[in-house]
């Protein structure tokens, strides 16, 4: 695997937590609005900027993006650093009642096919999406934001480097829009940089968060490359890359509400899954404690109409029955389990309307899926344990991709810290 440093774009004069984001697939309307109120520079002008109802083919929020780039690089509001760099990014945050640090390496990836196993994938992905992160880089030729991915390293080089690295005072550190402590430090020397480059070599990359930006990149390049274009700089990606084994790393579970169930009935959901699953009543403040208790094992808690029950899977048979082509990577994932089994079989709920979000939503909330079920606005919901790291890296190695929102990795990075640009400019 090809990682090298790179000559990012970044904020001068500015205050960061002014300029920065979440990720642009976690802002809600009322976010943008605040976020585009902040700072004229605010990066939300270039990632996920408005659209309006008399936009055009050559007057929309791509085309307003990339004037707002030329302005800011124009103004000196973004300026670009001198020597090709990598920068170790590292986010402070409390998770289970203590603090936890977040740690890893902003470089460029030499973009290849998923084919080649130099980059593995996890997740399915919805063109949607990446129709509109591939109408933003033709227009302004740049990665707004890192694409997560982990990589692992046995001997513990890599990460032991990192943190040699970042032992002093950061060259950036600022409080973002979520209270997280953000830190930053610029390595440009070209022996170190060049030490990063070559630990890297040889090892593989999985996709944590940013599938949809990865594809994106792989089609941009395709572009550029029937374009005839110059250079090499759109051969890259942008990544923050963290180790398989950094103490950091929390994968939060996406719980699912299910709604708008023609004549939806919980006694006789219950019966059904009696046949796959133990069931066990429980109270509602223990589900939480019960599901973490049950990690090792395909457990789901199950809401509706003032119950909670606990269910867990009695063997694995019935998951190799209805999924005989898939291997014993995918059929043990809980989501896996809980799509095949419950959400497809019993309630009928198939892939296309799962990808479309027509009876299923997502929340990383518990109290959230409760409050939509006690106030009628669902039927029920599904609580699940987070997916393990491990699992990813399972079954990425043999080509399988989970369902939709079977991670979230927490925290979210921040977008605007550097751009990653793909053209001379």
């Amino acid at each position: 695997m090809t990682v090298i440093p790179f000559r990012g774009l970044r904020y001068s004069g500015k205050d960061l937590a002014n300029v920065t984001t979440p990720p642009y697939d976690i802002i809600s309307p009322g976010e943008q609005e605040e976020f585009y109120n902040r700072d004229r520079d605010n990066v939300i002008r270039l990632e996920y900027g408005y659209q309006f109802p008399a936009d055009t083919d050559t007057a929309n929020r791509y085309t307003r993006a990339a004037a707002e780039l030329r302005r800011m690089l124009d103004e000196g509001a973004l300026v670009r650093d001198e020597n090709p760099c990598f920068y170790i990014y590292e986010e402070i945050f409390t998770h289970a009642g203590r603090e936890m640090s977040l740690k890893g390496v902003i470089g460029a990836v030499e973009l290849s096919e998923f084919s080649e196993k130099k980059v593995l994938p996890h997740e399915e992905t919805l063109s949607k999406a990446k129709a509109d992160r591939f109408e933003l880089m033709k227009a302004t030729g740049c990665n707004f934001s890192q694409i997560y991915s982990l990589y692992n390293d046995r001997s513990g080089e890599l990460p032991k480097l990192i943190n040699e690295l970042s032992k002093g005072k950061p060259d950036l550190s600022f409080v973002a829009f979520d209270g997280l402590r953000q830190n930053v430090w610029i390595v440009s020397d070209p022996e170190i940089t060049g030490r990063i480059s070559r630990l890297f070599e040889g090892k593989q990359l999985f996709i944590a968060d940013g599938h949809h930006r990865y594809e994106t990149a792989l089609n941009y390049r395709r572009y550029m490359e029937e374009k005839g274009a110059e250079g090499d700089l759109w051969k890259y990606c942008m990544m923050f890359l963290v180790d398989m084994n950094d103490p950091g790393l929390v994968v939060f579970p996406t719980h699912r509400i299910v709604r708008g169930i023609r004549d939806f009935d919980g006694e006789k959901l219950v019966e059904a899954v009696k046949a796959d699953f133990d069931v066990t009543e429980i109270r509602r403040d223990e589900a939480v404690k019960l599901l973490d208790e049950n990690k090792e094992h395909n457990a789901f808690v199950l809401c509706y109409g003032g119950k909670s029950l606990l269910l867990v899977l009695k063997n694995g048979g019935a998951m190799k029955a209805a999924l005989p082509d898939k291997g014993p990577e995918y059929r043990s994932l809980d989501v896996s389990v809980l799509h095949t089994l419950i959400l497809e079989k019993v309630l009928k709920i198939d892939k296309e309307n799962m990808a479309k979000q027509i009876n299923l939503t997502y929340t990383r909330d518990p109290e959230e899926g409760f409050a939509a079920v006690d106030g009628g606005q669902a039927d029920c919901v599904f609580l699940l344990n987070g997916t393990k790291v491990s699992q990813i890296k399972d079954i990425s190695l043999v080509n399988e991709k989970m369902p939709q929102k079977s991670t979230y990795f927490y925290p979210k990075l921040v977008t605007g810290i550097v751009i990653n640009p793909l053209t001379d400019m």
